[in-house]
C-alpha cells in the first residue's frame, strides 16, 4: 500500500492498515508534534497575548488542519463537524439550564434552598452539602447539564456567605465529574464494559466507592485550597453572579426540590433504559448496531425520549415557567425578557465552548489519536497501567475523554478479554481506564471553557485549578484501581 492517507467512502480518513502499519502521509511522531505546537500556540495567545479565546481556537483549528494535512477540499466540514457537535449538544444543554436556572434565582428559589441548606448543615459544612447534593444529582444527570443545573444554587450560597466562589463550586463540580466519568449508567463506564465484558453491578459499586473520597479529596480539599490561592474571582458577570434583590413571596424549599429533581428524574428514566438495554433485558447487544439485535417496548422508547438531556431540561423549564414565573406575578411579557436575558451572558460560553469542541474535533480528524495508538501498541508494562497511559495520551492530545476512553479500550480489550482477570481486576482495569481519560482537562477538551467561563476564571486561572483537578482526580482513581487490580 502506497503511505499516503486513504479516504474512504463515507470520508474517515484511514491511517492504520488492517496489518498495523502506519499508512498516513505524515508520520505519527510529526502528527503529535503539531498537537503539541498547536496547543502551545493557544496558551501563548490567550494568556500572554490576551487573544480573544474564541477567534484563537478557530485560527489555531485551521492552521492545524491544513499542517496535518486535511484535504482542502475536506477542511471546512472538518473543522466545522468538532464545532457543529459540540454546539448541538452543550448549546441547548446551557441555554435551557440557564433559563432554569433564572426562573429559579428570579422568583427567590436560589435564595430559599440556599437559606435551607445554610440553616441545616451550617456554613462550615455548606460546601461539603453542595457537593453532596451534586452527586446525588450526578447520578443520572450529565456533567455539563447537572452543572448548569445547580450553578443558581451554588452562587447563591457564596453570595449569602460571602466567601470565594471556587470554594463552594468546586465540590458541586468535582461531583458531577467523578459520578460521570466512574459511575454507570453514564455513558463512559457502560460502553468501556462492552469492551472489558465487565460486569456492570461490581462496576458501579466500585465506581461509587472509588467516587467519594475522590470527590472529597479533589473536590472539598483542592477547592478549599484554590479558594484561598484565588479568593477574588469577580462573577459579577457570570450568569448567576449578578447581585439580587431579596423576593417577598419566595418558593418553598420543597417547591424548588422538586422542580430541581424533575429534570432528573426524567434522566434516570433514559438511563435506566439504556442501562437495561446494554444488559441485555430487550436482546443481544452490541456496540455495533449491525451485530445488534434489540427492539425497545413502546414504554421504553418513550422512557429513553423523556430521559434526553435536552428534552428533560426542557420539561423542566416549561414546568417552571408556571410554577416559579408566571404564579409569582411577573407579566408574561416580563417573563418573556427575564427568559431572554438568561442567553446573552452565556453566549460568550457557548462559542468558545464550540470552539474548543472544534479543536479537538480537528485533532482527531488529523490521525492524533491513531499515532498514539500506534507508537504505544506494544508498550510493555502492566495492562492495567498500559490502559491508563494510553488513556492519558490519547486525553492530553486530543481533549475528549469519550474518545480516549473508548479508544484505549479498544486497543486494550483483547488483552483483558484474553488476561485471565478475574472480575474485580477487570473492574480495576476499566477504572483505570476512566480515570485516565479525563487527566488534565486543558485548552483542546470544551469542558475545560464551559467551567471556566461558568465560573469568571481566566485561561490561566483555570489552568491552574480545574486543570490540576482533572489530574489529581485521575491520578486518585488510578492509585485506587491499582490497588484494587494487586489485592484482588
Amino acid at each position: 500500500m502506497e503511505p499516503t492517507t486513504a479516504i474512504l467512502a463515507d470520508d474517515k480518513r484511514v491511517f492504520i492498515d488492517k496489518s498495523g502499519a502506519w499508512v498516513g502521509s505524515i508520520p505519527p511522531a510529526a502528527l503529535l508534534a503539531i498537537a503539541a505546537a498547536a496547543i502551545a500556540v493557544i496558551l501563548f495567545l490567550v494568556i500572554a497575548l490576551k487573544f480573544h479565546a474564541f477567534i484563537t481556537l478557530v485560527v489555531v483549528s485551521i492552521v492545524t488542519a491544513v499542517a496535518a494535512g486535511i484535504p482542502l477540499d475536506k477542511l471546512y466540514d472538518t473543522v466545522m463537524e468538532g464545532f457543529n457537535s459540540t454546539l448541538g449538544s452543550v448549546g441547548i444543554l446551557v441555554g435551557l439550564g440557564a433559563m432554569l436556572g433564572v426562573l429559579v434565582e428570579h422568583s427567590g428559589g436560589a435564595q430559599v434552598l440556599a437559606d435551607y441548606m445554610i440553616g441545616k448543615f451550617g456554613e462550615k459544612r455548606a460546601p461539603m452539602a453542595l457537593g453532596f447534593a451534586s452527586l446525588l444529582l450526578g447520578f443520572p444527570m450529565f456533567f455539563d447539564a447537572g452543572l448548569v443545573v445547580m450553578l443558581p444554587i451554588v452562587f447563591a450560597v457564596a453570595k449569602r456567605l460571602g466567601g470565594p466562589i471556587l470554594l463552594y463550586a468546586f465540590p458541586t463540580a468535582v461531583a458531577f465529574s467523578v459520578m460521570h466519568v466512574f459511575v454507570p449508567p453514564h455513558p463512559g463506564p457502560v460502553s468501556t464494559s462492552t469492551f472489558y465484558g465487565v460486569n456492570l453491578g461490581y462496576l458501579m459499586v466500585v465506581g461509587i466507592i472509588f467516587a467519594i473520597p475522590t470527590f472529597y479529596v479533589t473536590g472539598v480539599l483542592w477547592g478549599r485550597r484554590c479558594a484561598k490561592k484565588f479568593p477574588n474571582i469577580d462573577i459579577s458577570k457570570t450568569i448567576f453572579g449578578a447581585r439580587t434583590e431579596p423576593v417577598e413571596n419566595p418558593p418553598r424549599v420543597a417547591t424548588v426540590v422538586g422542580i430541581l429533581l424533575l429534570p432528573m428524574f426524567l434522566i434516570l428514566l433514559n438511563t435506566s433504559v439504556d442501562f437495561m438495554t446494554k444488559a441485555g433485558t430487550f436482546g443481544e447487544y452490541n456496540a455495533d448496531p449491525k451485530l445488534s439485535h434489540v427492539s425497545l417496548p413502546l414504554w421504553a422508547q418513550v422512557f429513553s425520549l423523556l430521559g434526553k438531556p435536552g428534552v428533560a431540561l426542557l420539561i423542566a423549564v416549561l414546568t417552571a415557567i408556571p410554577v416559579l414565573g408566571t404564579s409569582k406575578g411577573v407579566h408574561r411579557s416580563a417573563l418573556e425578557k427575564l427568559l431572554d436575558s438568561a442567553l446573552a451572558p452565556i453566549a460568550s460560553v457557548v462559542f468558545i465552548t464550540g470552539a474548543g469542541g472544534m479543536f479537538g474535533g480537528v485533532l482527531r480528524a488529523s490521525g492524533i489519536g491513531d499515532a498514539l495508538k500506534y507508537m504505544l501498541d506494544n508498550i510493555g508494562v502492566p495492562i492495567i497501567v498500559a490502559a491508563y497511559i494510553i488513556a492519558v495520551a490519547l486525553r492530553l492530545a486530543q481533549g475528549s475523554a469519550t474518545v480516549a476512553l473508548t479508544t484505549a479500550a479498544g486497543l486494550m480489550s483483547a488483552g483483558v478479554l484474553g488476561g485471565g482477570y478475574n472480575e474485580l481486576q477487570i473492574v480495576a482495569i476499566t477504572l483505570a481506564t476512566a480515570a485516565g481519560s479525563v487527566f488534565a482537562s486543558h485548552v483542546n477538551d470544551s469542558g475545560f471553557w464551559l467551567v471556566g467561563r461558568l465560573l469568571g476564571m481566566d485561561t490561566a486561572t483555570t489552568l491552574r485549578t480545574w486543570t490540576v483537578q482533572q489530574m489529581l482526580e485521575s491520578l486518585m482513581v488510578f492509585a485506587l484501581s491499582a490497588l484494587l487490580f494487586v489485592v484482588a
